[in-house]
Parts: structure tokens; sequence; C-alpha cells
């Protein structure tokens, strides 16, 4: 992946936990977890990842644990967000970065932002302008959230 490549490149510490290498997802779970935990991030970032975690990985990492997920939330959760908006005929789409929950893309907003759907335009072009508005986001959500401008615990949004 050129996420793992470009990691190596600037000394970045890395690791890949296949789920396809282990009997049960269980297993897998709790070897994915021992690796966060080793390396006690103070955020973890979902961005493509495709898999809902189990309930014992959200439940000890959250509300650390983000996700970038293309569309205005609640609508088009789950896998196919892109061509469930384009099947619904939708002239604004968008992305979400939320807080990773037991739920399916179900977890606190943190951020949205709007773009309108081009008539006629393929999943594949929609889904690039999409991670483009992603990208731009998260560099902002997690510089925000550094700075303490954007606090991940409800408990601390009350403080």
């Amino acid at each position: 992946a050129s996420g793992l490549e470009h990691a190596e490149e600037f000394g970045v510490p890395t690791f890949v936990v296949e789920p396809s290498r282990f009997e049960s997802r269980e297993a897998w779970a709790e070897v994915l977890l021992s690796n966060i935990e080793f390396h006690k991030p103070d955020l973890v970032v979902l961005a493509g990842f495709m898999k809902v975690l189990p309930a014992n990985i959200v439940n000890k990492l959250t509300p650390r644990m983000i996700n970038l997920h293309p569309s205005l939330l609640p609508d088009f959760p789950g896998a196919h967000a892109v061509a469930d908006a384009l099947a619904a005929g939708a002239s604004v789409t968008g992305a979400t970065i939320h807080i990773v929950d037991e739920g399916v893309d179900t977890g606190r907003i943190l951020t949205q932002a709007s773009m309108a759907v081009t008539p006629g335009i393929s999943e594949i072009d929609l889904h690039e302008q999409i991670k483009l508005v992603e990208r731009e986001q998260l560099v902002q959500v997690v510089q925000d959230i550094a700075t303490g401008v954007l606090l991940l615990a409800e408990k601390e949004q009350s403080a």
C-alpha cells in the first residue's frame, strides 16, 4: 500500500494485521488491538478501512478513533455510500468525519463538508472528488484535535 511506503520513507512505524491470516474475527481483533495499543496513539484514524470493528476495539479506543466517510451522514451510511447517493439521485453529497462507535457510521459527527453532485458523474469520479474534500477535512480535524480546538470526549465538550 502506498501509505505504508510513505510512512517508511518518513520513518513512521507501521504494522499490518491481515484478517485472512486468523482463524476468527475475534483472534484478528485481539492482535490488531494489541498492535494499536503498543504504539500508544493519541488518535486512531480510519480511512478506507471498510470493516466494522468488534466492540472490544471500539470500546477501548473510543472516542480517540475517528473515521472518514464519503457522505453527509446520517445519509448513506455503510460501504456503498457514493453509489447509494447516486442511486438516490442526490444533488448534494459530501464527506463526514465522525467518532467511531459500535454502529455503522453512527458516531458523533465532528465535521462535514458538502459538495454538489455533477449530473451524470460516475461513481468513481464522484468518489475521487469526495476524497479530495476528505483529505482537507482530515488535516483540519487532526490539527483541531491536537490544539484542543476540537474535543473528542462529550464530557470534555461541556467542561
